[in-house]
């Protein structure tokens, strides 16, 4: 296990295209009016293309300083977070309480630190190592990015310093559409996103169950179905959980590749 960032080999050719076009994509999303819930899903995306993570998750702190899951690129990365959670420890939530990068090259080695969160973890076997980044707002940690990945081993310090940069993409998005001048309209940004999530979780139960799909498909329906009429993902969302025909509609879309 290390929490210091370590030299690895050489940046894959043609990331660095790559890399341009996710800020580029990223930017212009950040327009008036934008869907925050679904530009940060796309955030996760690009974290899992650019570098080489099996899944990427957003966790953000509510009003009382629990964090809660606001975006996952699938669900085997909200049940990781969710588990720290649970455990009330874990690479996220010190990450979260110190303000500082947790990188973890292997989490087998971690029992002594976390215990309760290993013990969990070694039943399931899913990831092998995390890095933890900050999303920061004046010195302190609003939330994480986190990145899994399946093999034990560190990150190269290019991608821990790019990681860092799509999460502070992810503050920027989150804070941006009004002045933060005072701590509790920060709050209220928070707040928001953290219950359009609330929602859209609820939607991705009624489409599983009437598909049947998956969650991760029935994620994916949903957000497509939100990007081709050019809605906000909570909107469409409310509209499934109260309304049979718009969620009828939504099953009838074909799913966008995930982003």
């Amino acid at each position: 296990m290390t929490d210091q960032f370590e030299e690895a080999g050489p940046v894959p050719g043609g990331r660095e295209e790559r890399v341009v076009t996710a800020f580029v994509d990223l930017a212009d999303s950040l327009v008036d009016d934008y869907d925050v819930v679904d530009l940060l899903d796309r955030l996760a995306g690009y974290c899992v293309e650019l570098l080489a993570a099996e899944a990427a998750g957003i966790m953000l702190g509510d009003p009382q300083g629990r964090l809660r899951v606001v975006a996952s690129t699938n669900e085997q990365s909200d049940w990781m977070e969710l588990l720290q959670l649970e455990a009330d420890e874990g690479p996220c939530v010190e990450c979260h309480r110190s303000g500082t990068p947790v990188a973890v090259a292997d989490l087998t080695t971690a029992a002594a630190r976390w215990p309760r969160f290993v013990a969990a973890l070694a039943e399931r076997g899913t990831y092998g190592s995390v890095h933890a980044l900050p999303l920061r707002l004046r010195g302190e940690a609003i939330g994480t990015l986190n990145l899994f990945h399946r093999r034990p081993g560190p990150l190269p310090v290019a991608d821990l310093a790019l990681g860092q940069a799509l999460a502070d993409v992810a503050t920027t998005a989150i804070l941006a559409e009004r002045a933060i001048g005072r701590g509790e309209v920060v709050s209220e940004q928070l707040q928001a996103v953290l219950t359009s999530r609330v929602i859209i979780e609820q939607a991705k139960g009624v489409l599983a169950e009437r598909g049947p799909l998956g969650m991760d498909e029935a994620f994916d329906r949903l957000r497509s179905y939100a990007r081709d009429h050019r809605l906000r993902l909570a909107a469409v969302a409310r509209e499934v959980v109260d309304t049979a025909r718009v969620a009828a509609d939504v099953l009838a879309v074909r799913a966008d590749p995930p982003r």
